[in-house]
């Protein structure tokens, strides 16, 4: 890969918990991408334009409120529909095991729950992000 990998960070909905974002965009910078940290209280819409205006390789989405099931799928569909279904999307926070298989489903590539080492989160987007490539 010739340019550093692209990522947002975002946080949707209501949720003002953002310690976790923050470090894992730390963390990322750290590991050498290039990352964008939308702040708090985006809405799917807002996050999707993020993306489409930081031409990302990778969407992260943070949650902890409790409205995955919702906020995310809206986030996977809004990318398709600006023809950016090609971008990464992966999801951390509190998401409890019986909702991993529905983000699946619906287009996310992996679930990261708290206490993931950040080396693995890094390492999963290389390795996808350069399949896609």
């Amino acid at each position: 890969m010739d340019r550093r990998i692209r990522v947002l960070i975002a946080k949707p909905g209501l949720d003002g918990h953002d310690r976790g974002a923050k470090v894992v965009a730390r963390g990322l910078r750290d590991a050498g991408m290039e990352v964008v940290y939308t702040g708090l209280h985006r809405t799917p819409e807002q996050i999707v334009r993020a993306a489409v205006d930081e031409d990302v390789d990778v969407v992260g989405v943070s949650v902890l409120s409790g409205a995955h099931d919702r906020l995310v799928p809206e986030v996977v569909s809004g990318l398709r529909a600006e023809g950016r279904g090609e971008a990464l999307v992966i999801v951390g926070g509190i998401i409890p095991d019986t909702d991993v298989a529905a983000l699946k489903a619906a287009g996310v590539a992996m679930v990261f729950g708290p206490g993931t080492p950040m080396d693995s989160i890094a390492e999963f987007i290389r390795e996808h992000v350069a399949v896609r490539e």
